[in-house]
């Protein structure tokens, strides 16, 4: 039985490979060599990684790993991932019962049924979007235009939040996700966006709305420093990882004209087709933190309480042995146990609302856009490698 003694085979972040919709070359090595490794973090710290899908599904399922980043030995991927951690934690940074009682507040706004009842309000403001972006123009920035003022504008409503203040709370959100923001830049941007949403929080004491914020405020259980740090988890949440996703999925739709192809002769399929491209993209490339609270076995390997494990979700969902040619984008594929949204009690609360978004932007494009092409060389493509959440700084399209 392996243990924490093993010298760290290779480091995280690990270099990108030749194609950027790939795991790093090494992570999938690791799957097929060491499925369970050693890793040395930016700090110099060593963790675990887990890299199959089988070894995810149980560090991700098992209350043994715990999501408590205040644990020694959590592993923290970068400083400002750290930083973040101090202050007023979310419940994503806690364990059950605390995590169960605060998460239950919210659970009932992101059910399935309520969030279809969106869909109509969600296609009118992709409609309105691809207007505005096609009017009098061929060519487009598709992030600016529609991947990123779509997921936007759907939270802002739900939460209560002005829409007009988005330059602001997405600049926060930037920082906060950069892997190379300072300790002391994170700690601003986080206070300021604490700060805005807690003010806002008081607001709707004395004039409350129908959104969420409001709601929890009518609750009376928690104070305005902990509705704020809610506010601020579902709102970098909510617009972040759905516009990543909805740009990146357009470039490799784009990428594989095939598939491209079979989605426009079958816009019926495009719930499967979206969870092909969850598993397939993944843009949670940085992995899923956790750390043992007791020994556990894992893959052949015994695990110290104390150490940290880093669950590589993006190397899961190409897994052989649960995806076979995974390492393909196949929209035909039965793609539903794919891990994009997490798995366990932590998985991602608001998948029903991102699922429904993508399908409508995505179907949207496509049907409006029939002519739809990158408008630059794929080789000058910006990928997010510096950002937590992974996508393309901006996505040039014609039509």
């Amino acid at each position: 039985m392996a243990t924490a003694a093993q010298t760290p085979r290779f480091t995280h972040p690990a270099a990108r490979g030749t194609c950027p919709f790939a795991p790093p070359p090494a992570y999938q090595q690791a799957q097929q060599e060491e499925p369970v490794s050693r890793i040395s973090l930016w700090d110099g710290s060593t963790s675990w990684l887990a890299t199959r899908h089988e070894d995810v599904k149980a560090v991700l399922s098992d209350p043994r790993f715990s999501a408590d980043g205040t644990r020694p030995g959590f592993p923290f991927l970068t400083a400002g991932v750290r930083q973040l951690n101090t202050g007023q934690p979310t419940f994503i940074r806690m364990d059950d019962p605390e995590h169960a009682r605060l998460r239950r507040m919210l659970t009932g706004e992101f059910m399935i049924k309520k969030v279809e009842a969106l869909r109509p309000e969600i296609q009118r403001i992709a409609d309105d979007l691809l207007d505005r972006m096609t009017d009098s123009r061929t060519e487009a920035d598709l992030v600016h235009d529609f991947a990123l003022p779509l997921p936007s504008l759907v939270i802002c409503l739900l939460l209560g939040v002005p829409y007009q203040d988005h330059e602001f709370f997405q600049e926060c959100s930037r920082v906060l996700l950069r892997r190379e923001s300072s300790v002391e830049e994170v700690a601003t941007a986080q206070h300021r966006l604490i700060d805005y949403l807690s003010d806002l929080t008081e607001a709707k004491r004395t004039s409350p709305d129908d959104g969420i914020l409001s709601r929890l405020v009518e609750r009376g259980e928690l104070d305005t420093a902990e509705i704020g740090a809610m506010g601020r988890l579902l709102l970098i949440a909510g617009h972040e990882t759905t516009a990543n996703m909805t740009a990146l999925s357009v470039l490799a739709l784009l990428r594989n004209p095939d598939q491209l192809d079979h989605l426009r002769r079958h816009p019926e399929a495009v719930t499967g087709a979206v969870e092909e491209l969850l598993r397939y993209l993944t843009i949670v490339h940085s992995g899923l933190t956790r750390v043992a609270t007791e020994d556990v076995d894992l893959g052949g390997v015994r695990i110290r309480a104390g150490e940290g494990v880093v669950c590589m979700i993006s190397t899961a969902n190409r897994d052989e042995d649960e995806f076979p040619a995974g390492d393909e984008l196949d929209l035909t594929r039965d793609a539903r146990r794919h891990l994009a949204f997490g798995f366990g009690v932590h998985q991602c609360l608001g998948q029903p609302l991102a699922r429904l978004e993508l399908q409508i932007a995505l179907s949207t494009l496509l049907r409006r856009l029939p002519q739809l092409r990158l408008a630059v060389p794929f080789e000058d493509v910006r990928f997010r490698g510096d950002m937590l959440i992974y996508g393309v700084h901006e996505l040039p399209i014609a039509w």
